[in-house]
Formats: C-alpha cells, sequence, structure tokens
C-alpha cells in the first residue's frame, strides 16, 4: 500500500483535526450539562479512525466502542445531527435516544457504538459474514480496546471470521488502561496481536502515527475485500484522559499522563506536513478555522432543536 496522496493527506488531516476540536466542544458543553449522562473522549487517538476509514467505501460498515465519536466522524456522519442526538434533541439520527454510547448512521454504515465492552465485535463480524454470503464487495471494521480481548465474545468472533474468511478487519486502540487497570494486570500477553495466533489472523502492531496505520489498513481492507479473511492491527495509542469525563484518573501518575499527551498523533502529522510542504501554517490556520465554523454550527443546531415529545415514545420501536 503505498503513500496517500496530497490531497488525501490534507482532507486525513483536516479530518483528525476534526475530530479533536469537536471532542474538545464536546468536554466543554458535557461540562456545563448540556449533554446528559456519560461521556468517553478519543482525544490524542485520532490517528486511528482516520486511518483505517480512509480505506473505506459509504457501502462499508464499521462498529466501534462507547469511545467512538472519531470513528463516526471519520466514516462521514453529519455533524448537526450527530451533534443532536448527543444533545438528546429529536433532530438527533436516534430522536435523541441513543445519546453519546449508541451513536449510529445506517446510511454510512455507521452500525453504531456499544456501551458493552467488546459487544461491538460479533455484530461486526455478523455483519462481515452478510456480507460474504450476499457478495457484496463490503469490508467491515469493529473497533475496540484491549480490555475488550479477554471477552469471550472477542475469541468467538476471531474463530468464525478466521474459519469462515470474512472480510472484517478487526482494529484493537490499545489505550493501555482499558477502563482503570493496566494490561499487565488482565492479560497474560503484552501485545494484542498474539491472541490472534491461535486463529492463524494475520496481526500488526503499529504506533500511533496515521501514515502508519493508514499504510497497515490499507494491506488489511484490501486483503479482506479480496476474499482473504481477517485482519487483527494493534495500535498503541495510549490514553489521554480518563475512561470517562470526570474521572480523576487515581490509578495512574502524572507523569505518564504527560508522557502520553506528549505522543501526539495530530500535531506529528502536522509537523510533517509542514516540512514536506504539504500544507503551509496558514492552509494549517484556514483549516482550523473552518472546523471551529461548523462546529459551532453543529452545537447551536443542536441547542435549538426541541426535544422529543412524549407521545412519540412508541416511533421507530419493533414490537
Amino acid at each position: 500500500m503505498g503513500k496517500p496522496t496530497k490531497e488525501k493527506m490534507i482532507e486525513m488531516y483536516r479530518v483528525m483535526a476534526k475530530i479533536r476540536k469537536t471532542e474538545q466542544k464536546l468536554m466543554e458543553v458535557f461540562s456545563n450539562g448540556e449533554i446528559l449522562g456519560f461521556l468517553h473522549v478519543s482525544i490524542g487517538q485520532e490517528a486511528a479512525p482516520v486511518g483505517i476509514c480512509s480505506h473505506l467505501n459509504e457501502a462499508d460498515y464499521i462498529a466501534t466502542t462507547h469511545r467512538g465519536h472519531g470513528h463516526a466522524i471519520a466514516k462521514g456522519i453529519d455533524l448537526k445531527m450527530a451533534m443532536a442526538e448527543l444533545f438528546g434533541k429529536k433532530a438527533g439520527y436516534c430522536l435523541g435516544r441513543s445519546g453519546s454510547m449508541h451513536l449510529a448512521d445506517k446510511s454510512r454504515g455507521i452500525m453504531g457504538a456499544n456501551g458493552i465492552v467488546g459487544a461491538g465485535i460479533p455484530i461486526a463480524t455478523g455483519a462481515a459474514f452478510a456480507a460474504k454470503y450476499k457478495k457484496t464487495d463490503q469490508v467491515v471494521v469493529a473497533t475496540f480496546g484491549e480490555g475488550a480481548t479477554g471477552e469471550g465474545a472477542f475469541h468467538e468472533a476471531l474463530n468464525f471470521a478466521a474459519i469462515k474468511k470474512l472480510p472484517i478487519v478487526y482494529l484493537c486502540e490499545n489505550n493501555g488502561w482499558a477502563e482503570f487497570s493496566p494490561m499487565s494486570i488482565h492479560a497474560p500477553v503484552q501485545s494484542v496481536t498474539q491472541r490472534a495466533l491461535g486463529y492463524d489472523i494475520p496481526a500488526v502492531s503499529v504506533e500511533n502515527e496515521v501514515l502508519e496505520i493508514y499504510e497497515a489498513a490499507g494491506k488489511a481492507v484490501e486483503r479482506a475485500r479480496n476474499g482473504e479473511g481477517p485482519t487483527l492491527i494493534e495500535v498503541r495509542s495510549e490514553r489521554w484522559y480518563g475512561h470517562y469525563v470526570g474521572d480523576a484518573q487515581k490509578y495512574r501518575d502524572k507523569e505518564n499522563v504527560a508522557q502520553a499527551m506528549a505522543k501526539d498523533c495530530l500535531l506529528n502529522f502536522e509537523k510533517d506536513l509542514l516540512q514536506s510542504k504539504v500544507l503551509k501554517k496558514q492552509d494549517i490556520e484556514k483549516i482550523n478555522a473552518d472546523l471551529d465554523t461548523e462546529i459551532e454550527a453543529a452545537v447551536s443546531f443542536a441547542r435549538e432543536c426541541p426535544y422529543p415529545e412524549a407521545s412519540e415514545m412508541m416511533e421507530g420501536l419493533y414490537l
């Protein structure tokens, strides 16, 4: 898989910046009490969703964890409707019922985030089975954290996908902490890639750098689309913030957090693009200004939208 074109790299940078700015804004409005429930952000991990989704078509599927805003944005979700959903408004994708942890858009192949650890993995595997059965040429991506690799659903899904040679990529974003625990106390292996050995699935571990992820993801997606079966990719992307917004992170020290923040995939990519003259400083300033305008417009849209009425509670339900 070759290096992306100049135009592709600019778009990848723009989407990474969009994810970063959107989640920073979400942290702000959540802290102000405008969004209820829990909020999980992936700030500092923008490279993974952009690296993988850059290879996907609109018809391809992706299933994410509760930390799935970035993947939805990278897959092309409409930001106004997504923001309305997070605000619990009726103009949202799921009439304001899904909130942050179950954001979905069928038209874009976004099967939905999932609040249960590892629960999206068998759902994505089922979608991959359907794609192969129907011969649709679709590829499915299941994203999850390292904590999910101890779940039975993970192992059952990989076993089935390997046997059937399903068109799926398992993308593990190893953020180092599962929810509140380092991998050393909940897994006997040091790398998630070792989990794939028992299923004879190709596996690769990459750093939290978008071009490195892009290359690995390109090979995995191509392999899946050619009928060669699943691949497991581990992205080593240590989490910046807590398991949820407001988490005091008493289980890790400040030095560890600082070290994680020093590995900034967005800033590193920006430096590379400036050094290679793919972008100039004024280009980056314009991208950021345009994104600020887009995100503020989405928040304003969400604030102005009405909440669902009690009489609409049964709409969209299967009875």
